[in-house]
Formats: C-alpha cells, structure tokens, sequence
C-alpha cells in the first residue's frame, strides 16, 4: 500500500520494444484469444470484430445485442469461455438500455463456425437497478478456477452510496454460473433483502480484473481525484467506497468525513495518489520476458498513458515500474496471449492492438 512514487521504487530492466498489430479499431475495450493467433476485439460503440495473426480486422460480428453507447457506455468487455476450442463460448458485457436507463449486462453466445456472427445470444445477468447514467459502468469479466464467472459493476458515479448497500448491484463484485445464476455458497445467499449474486461490495468503478497465480480474484479501481486501488476481494467483505478513501472530491475537498480508514472495512492491497486511471490487468504467468517478470501484475494507465508493472510478495508489493513512458497512449486492456506475450488495446477513436517483444 502506498503512493505512486515512480522515482522511490527498484528500477527493472528495460521497457519491451511495442510492435503494432492492428490499427483503426474504434475505442476498442476488451480482448480475448479464440485460437490460431486470431483475438476478437470489441469497438466501444457497439461492433465486436476479430483480429486476424497477419493484423487484417475482419467486418462487424453480426448478433451484437444493442447497447446504450454514450460516455463511458457501450460494448465493453469480452473473454472466451476456458473450454472455447470445445464449445465457442464467449461471454461479454455491455451497458444494457431499459426502463429507467441503463446498467452493466453480461451476456453469453457461441461463435458462428464461420466466426461471422454470434449464435445463441442470451442476457444472463443485468445489473439491478438501472439508472440514467453515461458513467461507472465497470464491465471486466474473469473465468475463476471453479469455472464460476466475476463480473465488476460500477457505482453508476451519483449512486455512489448504493455501494454500501445489498439491496443493489452498484459498487460491487458479483460472481455468477455460467448461466447467470447466484452460486450457493456465495456470501449473501441467505441473507435477507441482499442480492445473492454479490460477492463484494464497497467498490467505485473496477476497470480491470484477473485471476492471479494464486487462483484468486484481483482488480484495479478507479478512485475519484487519486486514491486509485488494487484490490484482492474476498467473499462477503466491505472495500469501504463511498465511506472510505485515498482520494478526494474531484476539484478537491473531503469525500464524507473524510476518512481513509474505518473499521469493517478493508485497505486496499496499493493504492496511488496521484490517480492513474487504471484499466486492464494481467498476470505474466511465462518467462517471454525474463524469469524477474513471471508472477508480475501488468495495469494501463488511461490517464498517464504508459503500463505499470507490480510484484507483489503474497498481498504485500514489493515492486512497482513505469514501462513504455513514450507510448503516449491511453492503455485500455492488457492480456496475456497463449503464446506467452503480452498484448495492449490503445483507446483512441483510432485505436491499436499492440503486441509487448522481449528485448
């Protein structure tokens, strides 16, 4: 736990050389591997494409549901099911339109074998309630060891105390069956009047979330001005937003009574002060770039436009860089491909897949 002090941190070796995959994606948010170096990429306003090995971006998959995009609305995130080469399951959440708004959804569908269309498109959860929001829609799907899937959903920004409540989806982490349905031994199934889907609550905007090495849950989280988490959540625990914070009300001035710690509520595992912005997580799980990187957690940056790098020893850090400080691009997702390398989307109107080269 701690600022963002780049210059007090161990220096690592030397950043990856970036290589271009492909160019002209259109705000692209999430990506997942289907098999053969291709990766399907999903366009924020509403198109999911797939990314050919030589870089050629194949037309618009048909079967994309609509989705309310606006803001930081639209077709968000997108993973491919662990059993995809047996059964073509993706799974992708969007900001689903509806009475009284819009919320996060989280929809399951099989790939065409052709791969030109979604087949068998089903809206298996929808975040409760909806609300007229642009904002906070958080949207990182993760496939846990158990094959249960987490999804992160946002506070929707002006319902930020909804986050301290279980009657709600705002502001939490919820884990789900593949069909949409609350596991039972999540922590709130019999509790009355919370929502069984939840598994974590206390939360503010979670834009990046992965399995780590030791087959747990973790995600990054947008604070308001700083205060910028990584967080490991556990079932049925209390991350403290709106109540608890390292950040402050965006022009300044205390969130609440100002407080930055409260029992019942957990710190976060690091946080950072000036805010980052982070989006998109992995786990370097190879030795590509060397045996000092395996075991790392990789985060984009939207804000200062460069990747993070964070060794951690169990929940304590012990290691932080700033790599690609000329990349002068807001880093949207980061994945680990199933040859060992790392890949970023660059969130741009005219977007890029790029691909990390060991030095």
């Amino acid at each position: 736990m701690g600022t963002l002090l780049f210059a007090s941190v161990p220096v690592f070796a030397a950043s990856p050389s970036v290589e271009v995959v492909a160019n002209g994606l259109q705000n692209p948010w999430g990506l997942a591997f289907i098999g053969d170096g291709r990766m399907l990429v999903t366009e924020r306003p509403g198109r999911m494409r797939i990314v050919e090995p030589d870089g050629h971006i194949g037309a618009p998959l048909a079967g994309v549901p609509k989705v309310d995009a606006g803001g930081q609305g639209g077709l968000l995130d997108v993973v491919a099911d662990s059993q995809f080469e047996r059964n073509r399951t993706v799974y992708f959440c969007f900001s689903e339109p509806g009475a009284g708004g819009n919320s996060t959804a989280l929809a399951s569908a099989r790939l065409s074998d052709d791969a030109t269309r979604l087949e068998d498109v089903k809206v298996v959860f929808s975040q409760k309630p909806k609300f007229a929001s642009r904002v906070h829609f958080g949207c990182r799907i993760a496939e846990a060891k158990d094959h249960t899937l987490f999804l992160t959903l946002g506070d929707r920004f002006q319902r930020m105390d909804d986050a301290q409540t279980l009657d709600n989806h705002h502001g939490k982490v919820v884990r789900l069956r593949k069909d949409g349905s609350a596991p039972p031994d999540n922590p709130f199934t019999t509790k009355p009047g919370a929502l069984p889907e939840i598994w974590s609550y206390g939360h503010r905007n979670l834009q990046g979330a992965a399995i780590g090495p030791d087959g747990r849950l973790w995600t990054s989280e947008h604070g308001p001005q700083g205060g910028d988490e990584i967080n490991r959540p556990e079932a049925g625990k209390n991350y403290g937003w709106p109540v608890i914070t390292y950040g402050e009300n965006y022009g300044g001035g205390a969130i609440g009574d100002g407080l930055s710690s409260k029992d019942g509520m957990e710190q976060p595992l690091h946080y950072w002060v000036p805010s980052i912005a982070p989006s998109g997580m992995a786990w370097v799980t190879s030795e590509r770039y060397g045996k000092d990187w395996k075991g790392s957690m990789l985060v984009g940056s939207l804000k200062f436009r460069h990747l993070v790098r964070l060794k951690f020893n169990g929940t304590k850090l012990v290691k932080e860089e700033k790599l690609l400080p000329d990349l002068n691009q807001r880093v949207r997702d980061v994945r680990q491909g199933p040859d060992g390398l790392i890949y970023l989307l660059t969130d741009h109107v005219r977007g890029q897949l790029l691909r990390l080269q060991p030095k």
